[in-house]
């Protein structure tokens, strides 16, 4: 089941927009997850740990948060085995799409890139297709 929660939801927005416009205005970087993730695992660091910190707050904060206020409807984690296959997918695709949507998304979007739009919406295309897939052909979760 889908919870409505728009209150969450603007505030998730929000500070996504800020943490975006800090890292560009502070660092001169957009904020692109895979190369934030892959940059970090390399050790490489650059002129500044702020990459180490920007992945510890964006995996604390929502730890933090699901133990101060959990959902009321539960969450049931999926299979490993389907959190691995998709991780692998995300990361391959984001390699080859050269950013990820947070990316191309947030960031490109933002500054009127036409490469990020055409990315986000072979982005979202590829979801609807998924969930219609999942949801109707497969039979899963419906």
């Amino acid at each position: 089941m889908t919870e409505f929660t728009p209150i969450w939801s603007l505030s998730g927005g929000i500070l996504i927009g800020l943490s975006a416009a800090g890292a560009f205005f502070l660092f001169g970087r957009v904020i692109g997850m895979t190369g934030i993730v892959a940059r970090t695992l390399n050790f490489d660091f650059g002129e500044a740990n702020w990459r180490v910190m920007f992945l510890i707050g964006l995996i604390g904060t929502p730890l933090l948060l699901s133990l101060i206020a959990p959902s009321p409807h539960g969450f049931e984690a999926p299979p490993l085995a389907a959190l691995i296959i998709g991780g692998f997918l995300v990361g391959y695709g984001s390699r080859v799409g050269s950013g990820c949507t947070s990316g191309h998304g947030i960031c490109g979007m933002a500054r009127l890139s036409k490469r990020s739009i055409v990315a986000v919406c072979v982005f979202m295309f590829t979801a609807f297709v998924t969930v219609f897939v999942t949801r109707h052909v497969l039979g899963v979760g419906a």
